[in-house]
């Protein structure tokens, strides 16, 4: 499937069936997540069939059900952690997507994770993981010229960028982002107030970068 295809598809869900993921799946997300492991420094892990997670009272107002798999973005404490765990556990999102499983990003409305965290690291956030009951729905979006410097002669690349972002999760729905473009040089800036904004921001830098072509630009 094409990677703008996966991100439109993709949405949010928070119901799942009680329905495991198959061994062969496993085994793809795990060599996924190794990989991103490796390039990015992060502690990713995996955790199926553990539903202890989402059993709490947190996770009942959050409206989690049967929800027994989820990631765990971890990593050594550093002042680019949030950004990166938003990053690469995007990836892992869309690779999720990709082989006919949900998701949801998750920070407050759940309980302890088991994953392993090794002195001088820290769990950033969580994402559940499943077969979902639905596929989940179109969240009401900002216009491309709310979140970035687009102009009637914008490149189609800078416009394929700003429309994949646009399609990106953030924390409810908030959308406090930012792109401009100097010629081929793109700078991409969270807001000043919201939610886990420097999660969200890696989040949409990986969906601009998917949806303009890394080769097209520069992170300036």
């Amino acid at each position: 499937m094409d990677i703008m295809n996966i991100i439109r598809s993709r949405h949010s869900v928070r119901q799942y069936l009680d329905r495991p993921i198959p061994q062969s799946l496993r085994a793809q997300l795990n060599d996924c997540a190794a990989a991103l492991n490796r390039e990015s420094g992060l502690h990713i892990q995996i955790l199926y069939d553990e539903p202890t997670c989402f059993g709490t009272r947190m996770a009942h107002y959050g409206k989690f059900e049967n929800a027994c798999n989820y990631i765990a973005m971890v990593g050594r404490k550093d002042d680019g952690l949030e950004e990166r765990c938003g990053y690469y556990g995007e990836k892992l999102v869309l690779k999720a997507q990709e082989l006919g499983l949900n998701t949801c990003w998750v920070a407050l409305t759940h309980g302890k994770s088991k994953a392993e965290i090794a002195v001088g690291e820290k769990e950033v956030i969580i994402i559940s993981l499943g077969y979902g009951k639905t596929q989940g729905a179109s969240r009401k979006s900002k216009n491309a010229s709310e979140v970035s410097n687009i102009a009637a002669d914008a490149p189609d690349w800078f416009q394929r960028g700003v429309e994949a972002a646009l399609l990106a999760p953030t924390a409810i729905n908030q959308q406090k982002f930012h792109f401009d473009r100097n010629g081929n040089r793109v700078t991409a800036k969270a807001g000043r107030f919201g939610t886990n904004l420097k999660v969200d921001l890696g989040i949409v830098k990986c969906h601009f970068e998917l949806g303009a072509g890394r080769e097209n630009f520069i992170w300036a």
